[in-house]
């Protein structure tokens, strides 16, 4: 297989046409369907089905398609590293953390600022700031926390945050973040104007709630069981930014972890904790018994200083405590072998 070849294949996918593929690359419609048929005769399988000038991946050309956008997206970063080599530049700083932590934690990490509510003064000059200014780079992956942990592991990413526990033997968890979760409710909704929301408020009405069982949601139906939480109905979402945007709409009340609440305000909606402790688990890890460079050790202690400004509640343990943190949620044998994806 050829670089051009696997390109023109890439191309085509996001285009959705050869026309448009050899746009996107400088190159003539005859020359990419030349490279997609080599591809396709060096593979021995079909990777598209053509109807007129539209084309249409096959299962196999999805499935395949997923490892050559994360070959090309490799070979893009070996050119661009040789070009800061070349420049004696630094290693960019890359980081993988779930969604929820990427978009309302790691801002304010990276900056080394306090949350809008928190912070007495903007920065005058509007420089750089944090951690982001000691890189000329900073690459972020917004994965699922098994892939987080995939990235620190095969060294795509030089920090992982993410969502707890995780049993894994090649990361070292630097440290545990705890903190309740919490309601979101339109800001005309009646429950707003309570300094704290009971569980048992929620009976009869719509929940958005996160649906993996294996991660945050377990704890989460186990806190609404306690209160005797009957529903009106359920939308489940694996994303926390799609829960708040569904109570923003009208579609009902989120019980959702704390970080994307507090993070990422929304307009119309009211955050306020519930009288349940249904805690979310938190931290940071990075690759056993590789050195940690000046950028990660000071990213992991921003992550700590910047949870600790968001987060009325938030409590840091020592990575000690993860066993006996696996223990409690998921008893002798561990995380289950057969987890689903969750963001959470």
């Amino acid at each position: 297989m050829e670089i051009r070849q696997l390109e023109a294949f890439a191309a085509v996918v996001t285009s959705g046409s050869v026309t448009a593929a050899g746009r996107l690359l400088g190159r003539s419609q005859p020359v990419i369907t030349r490279l997609i048929q080599e591809l396709e005769a060096e593979i021995g399988f079909a990777l598209f089905v053509r109807s007129g000038p539209r084309v249409t991946p096959t299962e196999r050309g999805f499935l395949l398609y997923e490892e050559v956008e994360h070959a090309l997206v490799g070979l893009k970063q070996i050119r661009a590293r040789a070009d800061e080599i070349a420049r004696d530049e630094h290693r960019p700083l890359h980081i993988a953390a779930t969604p929820s932590l990427a978009a309302g934690l790691l801002p304010l990490a990276l900056a080394g600022r306090q949350p809008d509510h928190a912070r007495d003064r903007e920065d005058s000059a509007g420089g750089e700031r944090g951690v982001a200014g000691q890189s000329s780079q900073i690459h972020i992956d917004s994965l699922f926390p098994e892939k987080v942990v995939h990235a620190v592991l095969t060294g795509a990413a030089e920090i992982g945050v993410t969502s707890l526990p995780l049993e894994h033997p090649g990361v070292t968890v630097h440290w545990i973040g705890q903190a309740a979760c919490v309601a979101a409710v339109r800001a005309d909704d009646p429950l707003a104007a309570l300094a704290t929301i009971p569980l048992a408020a929620c009976s009869g009405r719509r929940i958005v709630t996160m649906h993996n069982p294996y991660r945050l949601r377990r704890r989460l139906d186990e806190g609404l069981a306690r209160a005797g939480v009957k529903p009106a109905a359920l939308i489940n979402t694996n994303s926390s930014f799609n829960a708040l945007t569904s109570v923003r709409a009208g579609l009902g009340i989120a019980v959702l972890e704390p970080v994307t609440a507090r993070g990422v305000p929304l307009a119309d909606i009211v955050v306020r904790p519930i009288d349940a402790d249904i805690p979310f688990y938190f931290g940071v890890i990075t690759p056993q018994g590789r050195p940690a460079s000046t950028a990660v050790l000071a990213l992991i202690d921003a992550l700590a200083a910047a949870a600790r400004a968001l987060l009325p509640d938030f409590t840091q343990r020592g990575p000690g405590q993860h066993g006996a943190l696996l223990q409690a949620l998921y008893g002798a044998a561990g995380m289950p072998d057969d987890t689903e994806t969750d963001p959470s």
